[in-house]
């Protein structure tokens, strides 16, 4: 419906940018998306870092940006219980307000893979346990 390029170039960013007031709804969205990240039960840390890094951008291209300390805490926060230690031993030992959300995701990938590798040596663990319950139920059962 355009006829010169000026009309599709504003009909362009209307349609991609938006007006003032669909750009102001934009950004707090996402700030809201940012403020309340949390990473979910079962979400890898591959699939948190990408969700992240989309929120991150998608502020950026709003124009909202936070520095290195403030995301980067706000994602140490979003991390379930089971990640306090690596994230109080991250604070302890780095420099968070030079440290690049790639470095942190990084670590926090390697401490991932030693989680998931001693839960994968707990189900021998377990089934030892039960086997030997079920081994002493039975010598239990003939002193009866």
């Amino acid at each position: 419906m355009c006829k010169i390029a000026k009309e599709i170039c504003e009909k362009l960013i209307q349609l991609y940018v938006g007006n003032e007031q669909t750009r102001e709804n934009k950004l707090f969205v996402t700030i809201q998306k940012f403020d309340n990240i949390k990473m979910k039960p079962g979400e890898s840390m591959s699939d948190f870092d990408e969700r992240v890094s989309g929120i991150i951008i998608e502020l950026t291209a709003l124009g909202k940006v936070y520095n290195n300390r403030e995301v980067i805490l706000k994602v140490m926060r979003g991390l379930p219980k089971e990640w306090d230690v690596k994230t109080v031993a991250m604070r302890k030992s780095k420099d968070l307000n030079t440290m690049e959300l790639h470095d942190l995701f990084v670590d926090l990938k390697a401490y991932e893979f030693e989680l998931q590798t001693r839960k994968d040596d707990q189900p021998t663990t377990q089934l030892t346990k039960d086997l030997t319950v079920v081994k002493l139920e039975p010598s239990v059962s003939n002193e009866k």
